[in-house]
C-alpha cells in the first residue's frame, strides 16, 4: 500500500453534470482539497495552472469533448482604459472602498441575496442560507478577504470609509503575483452604475498599489453571453496547452 504525505495534494474528478453555461453541454471537474499550513502557497501554484478556489476546494473543468474554459488574467501595468472604463470610474467616485478580512455580516448577506434573486435566480447558488454564505467567506486556509464599497461621507478623509449602505462586496484571494476575484456582487437597484464593471476596474488599481503584475477573472467560457463581458478587459493573458500568453488582437 502507498503512503502519502498529507502535504500532497490529492485529487479528485467529479461525474459528469449539466454544464451551466452552454447548452447541451456535461461538465466535469478535477479538484483537491486547500486545507493546512501549505494551502496559501497550493493556492497560489494552482491558480496559476488555471484552478479556481471555492472555500477550501481549488478545482477546474476536466470536460471530456469541451475545451471552452479558459483562464484570464489582465495585465495590471498596461491596462486600458478605454473611454467607457473613465465613464464608468467617474460615474462611481463617490464609493469608497474598505478593505477588511473575512469577516461576514447580516448586511453583506441581504445585498448577496437582493443580487441573486435579481441576476441568478436559476443559479446553482440561489438556495443560498446565511449560514452558507457564512462558509462561504469564512472556511479558508488561504490569504483572503473581503472588500465593501459605500459612498463617500464627510468624515472619510479622516476615517478612509464610506457611510450609509454597502453597495457592492467583493471576496478576494491574494496571491504572489496578482489578486483573484473569487467573487462579487453588487445592489441591483443601482443598475446604472455599472457596478460589476466598477469593481474590477477598482480592483485593477488595487493590484496596481500592491505592486502586483496580475488581476485574475477566473474563466471566460468561449459562447457563452454571460462571460463574454471578460473580454473588455485588456491586455489580457489567457492560459493554454503552452503557458500563460496575450490574447490575440489584444
Amino acid at each position: 500500500m502507498t503512503a502519502h504525505s498529507r502535504d500532497t495534494p490529492q485529487f479528485y474528478l467529479t461525474a459528469p453534470s449539466p454544464c451551466p453555461y452552454l447548452k447541451g453541454q456535461f461538465e466535469r471537474k478535477v479538484f483537491t482539497h486547500l486545507v493546512g499550513e501549505h494551502a496559501a502557497t497550493l493556492n497560489d501554484l494552482l491558480t496559476h495552472g488555471g484552478f479556481r478556489r471555492s472555500q477550501t476546494i481549488a478545482y477546474r473543468p476536466a470536460c471530456e469533448n469541451c475545451r471552452a474554459c479558459v483562464s484570464v488574467r489582465v495585465r495590471v501595468a498596461d491596462f486600458q482604459w478605454t473611454k467607457a472604463f473613465r465613464r464608468n470610474r467617474a460615474l462611481n467616485r463617490d464609493l469608497v472602498r474598505a478593505e477588511l478580512g473575512p469577516t461576514p455580516t447580516s448586511e453583506q448577506y441581504s445585498l448577496f441575496r437582493a443580487y441573486l434573486d435579481d441576476r441568478h435566480s436559476d443559479g446553482g447558488m440561489v438556495d443560498m442560507t446565511v449560514l452558507d454564505y457564512a462558509t462561504m467567506v469564512e472556511d479558508s486556509h488561504v490569504r483572503t478577504g473581503l472588500v465593501e464599497y459605500r459612498r463617500r461621507g464627510a468624515e472619510t478623509a479622516v476615517t478612509g470609509r464610506g457611510v450609509g449602505p454597502v453597495r457592492a462586496v467583493a471576496l478576494v484571494d491574494r496571491l504572489s503575483d496578482g489578486l483573484s476575484l473569487v467573487y462579487s456582487f453588487y445592489d441591483p437597484e443601482e443598475r446604472a452604475r455599472g457596478l460589476g464593471t466598477f469593481v474590477i476596474l477598482d480592483h485593477v488599481e488595487r493590484a496596481r498599489e500592491l505592486g502586483l503584475a496580475y488581476l485574475y477573472l477566473g474563466y471566460w467560457v468561449d459562447g457563452s453571453s454571460k462571460m463574454d463581458y471578460k473580454r473588455r478587459f485588456q491586455p489580457q493573458e489567457m492560459l493554454g496547452p503552452a503557458g500563460w500568453a496575450l490574447r490575440e488582437g489584444a
